[in-house]
């Protein structure tokens, strides 16, 4: 009797208060002990993962800062809420503690740093959301190792013939004339071809700068000698476009913008080691062309390289050939066609944003940023509706305002001052317009991502809204 009303009154009590089945020990969940050496093996896979995903995201262009944050995620899905990341110019490492007393375990990757791949970012960020929306753990380890072994998108030719175009987009937007911007290509791609085929010899960096800065000279000092020589389709025109638009083509630029983005970020290794990389690069590309320079002497043409800071062109001018720089940026980073387009329409909005704040009266370094500013609020909002990563769309539209000619300008004058007090003076107020205009840009780039986020969260709103409607 007692047995049936208390069988009654725990099921009265289930009915009215309690959110689920009533209690039955048969369907109790029952703890899955496991061993501690089994523990540490998951452990272990997780920060494996986590690393890898890192390092991979690293070399492929991403920066220090996305690269925290990812494996952080990563390794939070899987149940590590407390990793602690480091990254620094050439390692990344991953770090769990389980409580105060146990040893923490860490896994710890060198970064070998490879040409920027935005197809391959991309798939990396697409492995991030699925292993968040619960991937498993040694499906996404597959995955991951899968990825890593992709291949470059394009053919080395295609890369070869892009970086050309974009030589000849940034002669586009210094105004020059048709047969300036044949010669800029033919001198691009002849140095392109060269860097590629000392590239497969396993050559230094260095050395590979030297030689593509030398060949760029020997066919602006061939310009001028045809000029000289009463050529007509080369008189009176500006040589130094040339060397520019080669030099804009080896450097890009996003070396001194990517450094100081880590700075901002707080990663001042990694921004060490990025402003040490841009500073040897350009140097190698500074003595190229004073080899080149020499040896147009001994043949008796000289030529006038770069005395001032070369003007833009027309508006017109200006944003198509910046349209060119960004698509042909995309993709020599490898980004697929949608990022191409999306590049080379942003590339414009930086350049619209850049003329407008110069017509407003502002200085080149803050117009520049004014210019990054508008085309990384554009880029960070249309990124995620068409599914692309930000920092592809956004690296390459700001490289039509990236100051690689001005570092160059600044290394050259200290190199050819010997010493001279307003050669140091000329020299290093350029290297100063330089490393201003890279802050500029990457606080642009960085507040521009910043402020897209909350206008692309609420689109989002407002499409799932529109969408629940009309169903």
């Amino acid at each position: 009797m007692f047995e049936s009303v208390s069988r009654a009154v725990g099921s009265l009590w289930w009915r009215l208060l309690r959110n689920g089945p009533p209690d039955d020990p048969a369907d109790e969940p029952v703890d899955v002990l496991i061993t501690a050496q089994e523990h540490e093996r998951v452990v272990l896979h997780v920060l494996d993962l986590a690393t890898r995903l890192g390092d991979a995201m690293l070399s492929a262009g991403a920066s220090a800062h996305e690269v925290t944050v990812a494996s952080t995620r990563a390794a939070r899905a899987y149940g590590l809420t407390d990793v602690h990341v480091v990254v620094t110019y050439n390692s990344l490492s991953v770090s769990f503690q389980q409580g105060e007393d146990e040893w923490p375990a860490t896994v710890m990757r060198v970064v070998k740093w490879d040409a920027p791949d935005h197809s391959k970012l991309q798939a990396l960020q697409e492995l991030l959301y699925r292993i968040e929306g619960g991937l498993d753990l040694n499906l996404a380890r597959a995955r991951l190792r899968r990825i890593r072994r992709t291949r470059f998108p394009y053919r080395p030719a295609a890369v070869v013939v892009a970086s050309a175009l974009l030589a000849m987009g940034v002669s586009v937007m210094f105004g020059a004339s048709a047969a300036i911007m044949a010669a800029t290509f033919a001198a691009a791609l002849m140095a392109a071809v060269v860097q590629a085929t000392l590239a497969r010899t396993g050559l230094p960096l260095f050395f590979n700068q030297v030689a593509g800065g030398f060949v760029v000279t020997l066919v602006t000092v061939g310009v001028t000698a045809a000029g000289d020589a009463g050529l007509e389709v080369f008189t009176d025109v500006r040589p130094s476009i040339i060397v520019a638009s080669g030099i804009m083509m080896m450097l890009a630029g996003m070396s001194a913008v990517g450094a100081t983005q880590d700075a901002i970020d707080g990663f001042a290794v990694t921004a060490s080691g990025r402003i040490l990389d841009l500073m040897m690069r350009t140097l190698g590309v500074v003595i190229g062309i004073l080899v080149g320079l020499q040896v147009g002497v001994v043949m008796g043409t000289v030529v006038p390289l770069l005395p001032t800071a070369l003007p833009f062109g027309s508006v017109p001018q200006q944003l198509v050939g910046a349209a060119v720089v960004s698509a042909a940026a995309a993709l020599t980073n490898g980004g697929r066609l949608k990022t191409i387009f999306v590049s080379g329409m942003l590339g414009g909005v930086t350049m619209i944003g850049f003329a407008v704040a110069t017509a407003l009266g502002l200085d080149m370094a803050t117009a520049s940023g004014v210019g990054a500013l508008a085309s990384s609020f554009a880029g960070g909002v249309a990124a995620k509706r068409l599914h692309i990563p930000a920092i592809a769309v956004t690296t390459a539209a700001i490289i039509p305002l990236v100051p690689g000619v001005a570092i160059f300008r600044g290394l050259l004058g200290i190199v050819q001052a010997e010493g001279a007090f307003d050669g140091l003076v000329i020299g290093g107020n350029a290297l100063v317009l330089a490393a201003i205009t890279a802050v500029a840009l990457a606080a642009g780039v960085s507040f521009g991502l910043y402020m897209a986020t909350p206008v692309r969260d609420t689109l989002r709103r407002v499409t799932r809204s529109r969408v629940g409607l009309h169903h």
